[in-house]
């Protein structure tokens, strides 16, 4: 590869990429990461923005916000990872200055900026980025799980927002990518119960396959049938939404125990209608969850690189660079029968 230009991919409107050559990254700065991509993953949120549906994206955009690479260069005073080694990084840019900044809730940001959808992400072969949103990854997590991390760290952010998980049952709607991570991380954190509710039988077939014990199909089985089945008496106590569906939602406030927890976490296209007077009478918590911190980042690494959650099952295509708009077509054509999709940039 020349490495005075670099490959671009840039969506320059919804349903069009188009490929650029551009020069690549001059002088680091001396807080800067130089990384040569070598995977990238296409997520829920990158494909609304394929179709338009993203509410807060605008076009032309290099998306890429779920990676791995391997770092090249270093600025001077760097010393979290050098040259050689395995990296990712997370794609929050922040203010620092707001309310929420201050108080260390930039996740939030009152300004906040995510890479591959206000602002550029990774789609290219060289990416820089600053030491402080670099998470520097063990030589036994290959660049595949690499680029997992990102998901996994929204998992991880998602369960800790729940007041407390130790022995509550909890149901998860939606088991895509980010549901099935969910699951997965309030298991290991402690939880009962964990019955994954979806309409796809492939998806919940995965679920299966990662550690979930119960399932609900909901195209054949009611949601409080499956409730009935699952938790008998017990009920449950948290609700994880990650469809972005009304459904789901409303399933949720109309039948989870009094004075529990309800987490957002899907993202959704359009308002939902749910029982507000439930939510007042039954004192239902409802909190939404919003991408990550730093240290989510660490213990997706550390659950990653101690084999505590299983990853594998969850990829289903890897696509070449080249073929970056195949990939979303076939996400269009396959989503039903498939999770994680990603791009091979490098390897």
């Amino acid at each position: 590869m020349n490495k005075e230009y670099m490959r671009q991919a840039i969506m320059t409107e919804p349903g069009r990429i188009e490929f650029r050559k551009v020069k690549s990254p001059g002088k680091l700065m001396p807080d800067e990461v130089l990384l040569e991509i070598k995977k990238i993953g296409i997520c829920g949120s990158d494909i609304h923005v394929w179709h338009g549906k993203h509410p807060f994206t605008s076009y032309p955009i290099v998306q890429g916000h779920e990676y791995s690479g391997e770092v090249i260069a270093v600025g001077n005073n760097v010393t979290k990872v050098k040259p050689g080694n395995k990296a990712t990084g997370r794609p929050q840019l922040v203010c620092g200055s707001c309310n929420p900044c201050k108080r260390g809730d930039y996740n939030v940001c009152e300004n906040l900026k995510v890479q591959g959808f206000q602002a550029n992400g990774c789609a290219q072969d060289y990416f820089v980025l600053p030491e402080d949103r670099v998470v520097k990854l063990p030589d036994n997590i290959s660049y595949q799980d690499g680029a997992m991390v990102e998901p996994l760290a929204v998992g991880a952010h998602c369960s800790s927002r729940i007041t407390e998980l130790k022995g509550k049952n909890v149901v998860v709607f939606g088991a895509g990518t980010i549901g099935n991570i969910v699951s997965q991380f309030v298991k290991i954190k402690g939880a009962s119960k964990i019955l994954v509710s979806d309409i796809h039988k492939f998806r919940l077939q995965k679920a299966k396959e990662c550690g979930i014990e119960y399932i609900n199909n909901a195209s054949e089985e009611s949601f409080e049938e499956a409730i009935k089945r699952v938790f008998g008496d017990e009920g449950f106590q948290v609700a994880i939404e990650a469809a972005g569906a009304e459904k789901p939602i409303v399933n949720a406030v109309n039948h989870i125990e009094n004075g529990s927890e309800i987490i957002i976490l899907g993202v959704f296209d359009k308002p939902a209608g749910i029982h507000m007077s439930f939510v007042c009478e039954h004192e239902l918590i409802i909190k939404g969850s919003m991408m990550y911190k730093h240290e989510d980042y660490l213990e997706a690494v550390d659950f990653l690189s101690r084999n505590l959650v299983n990853t594998k099952p969850l990829v289903s295509r890897m696509f070449d660079f080249e073929d970056y708009e195949k990939a979303y077509k076939y996400i269009d054509q396959k989503g039903s029968e498939s999770l994680k999709i990603m791009m091979d940039i490098n390897e």
